[in-house]
């Protein structure tokens, strides 16, 4: 539900590296990625025919900031 608003949203950033999970995989936001010179790191959707490469450790990254807002989330009272 996130991914027609995301393309307004990152319209006036300036980036390198553009990372989202597989929800924001829509050829739309790939475009509007590359328009701006910078690299999509989003999984494929399975459903997906056309399969574009992943930077698989780049991806990691992303993971490593999800688990870290999710132990702040865990520990709020302190």
């Amino acid at each position: 539900g996130d991914a027609p608003q995301a393309a307004t949203l990152i319209e006036g950033l300036s980036a390198g590296v553009v990372m989202a999970d597989t929800a924001y995989d829509a050829d739309h936001l790939r475009q509007a990625i590359a328009a701006k010179g910078a690299l999509a790191v989003i999984p494929n959707n399975p459903s997906r025919a056309l399969k574009y490469p992943l930077d698989k450790h780049l991806y990691a990254q992303r993971h490593l900031v999800e688990c870290c807002f999710s132990k702040l989330k865990q520990f709020r009272r302190v």
